[in-house]
């Protein structure tokens, strides 16, 4: 365990309280260049000292002053307060500026519905252009995703944990998925599906660890009854394709993937199988202008999504 060191426990006020002390020689006189009450000035003052294992001030009569090694940390403040301004002036120039390139991340199927809009959104000679990559990752890798892209879009199911706290999240849109069949299945005439209409086919569902394999698990404990899972395959449009074939019955989102010639997808009553689509920052990247740019422009395709037909 690495131990803590005495500067991390200072607070920058104090410290420029300290340095204000040395500079005009009484509480009083700190007080009313701070505009604040000489007790909170030695009420700080007090705070500071009692994380400092030497004194900082002493008494000369009525007035305090800075001992020695009070002197000495006033000093070193000074260049604590330079090393911040440099800080807050870099980040102001970062936060201005409306230029450059984000870097976003999506799993496939996101992929697939929002990077082509973001290209004509955000074209190459623009102030502010992006860079794109696929990522299809388990729910829990997401969040390191953010220390290698700019913006990440995750998804996330109802019954999985919620983001950690280290990501700045941005919800972007809630997607049912609805099960997929062949057009001239008996099952294509039902408005809705339940479990039990359902339970009894073979199924094509993700890989194990995949949040959609949870969904085809509550499938047959509502039912009561086992579901055959035949075939294991993230891609869903992979998935489209042999379900058109006749593999088997499977999940499919309902806006996300383009429609497919000879499949057909019903809701699912009695079991919630909602995902949510969020994008994940890490919080200092919430601040750019081109970042925000950038997420603003995926609510509007979100938005355009959530709009489009169920098939």
């Amino acid at each position: 365990m690495v131990k803590q060191g005495y500067i991390e426990g200072m607070d920058v006020q104090q410290l420029r309280m300290l340095r204000a002390l040395g500079a005009l020689g009484s509480v009083s006189a700190v007080a009313e260049s701070l505009r604040i009450t000489p007790s909170a000035v030695s009420q700080q003052l007090r705070l500071l000292q009692r994380g400092t294992p030497v004194p900082l001030t002493r008494r000369e009569r009525r007035r305090l002053v800075l001992t020695e090694a009070g002197r000495r940390v006033a000093a070193a403040a000074v260049q604590v307060e330079a090393a911040l301004t440099v800080a807050d002036e870099t980040v102001r120039s970062l936060a201005a500026s409306t230029r450059g390139t984000v870097s976003v991340a999506a799993f496939s199927s996101a992929a697939l519905a929002f990077f082509p809009a973001l290209v004509q959104d955000f074209p190459p000679d623009g102030p502010v252009s992006v860079s794109l990559a696929d990522e299809d990752r388990p729910q829990t890798e997401f969040p390191r995703l953010t220390s290698r892209y700019d913006v990440v879009l995750a998804h996330r199911f109802e019954h999985t944990p919620h983001w950690p706290d280290t990501v700045s999240v941005t919800p972007l849109l809630e997607e049912p998925l609805d099960v997929a069949m062949p057009a001239g299945s008996p099952l294509a005439g039902k408005a809705t599906l339940d479990a039990a209409d359902v339970a009894g086919h073979p199924w094509i569902t993700t890989h194990e660890g995949f949040p959609v394999g949870a969904i085809v698990d509550a499938l047959a404990a509502v039912s009561g009854h086992p579901v055959r899972v035949r075939h294991r395959v993230n891609e869903f449009t992979v998935v489209a394709a042999m379900v058109r074939a006749g593999a088997g019955l499977a999940l499919l989102p309902r806006w996300t993937i383009p429609p497919t010639p000879g499949v057909v997808l019903r809701p699912l009553g009695g079991v919630r199988a909602v995902r949510r689509i969020d994008a994940l920052c890490r919080p200092e990247n919430v601040a750019r202008p081109a970042v925000v740019s950038t997420l603003d422009v995926l609510h509007r395709i979100a938005a355009a999504i959530h709009r489009r037909p169920q098939r």
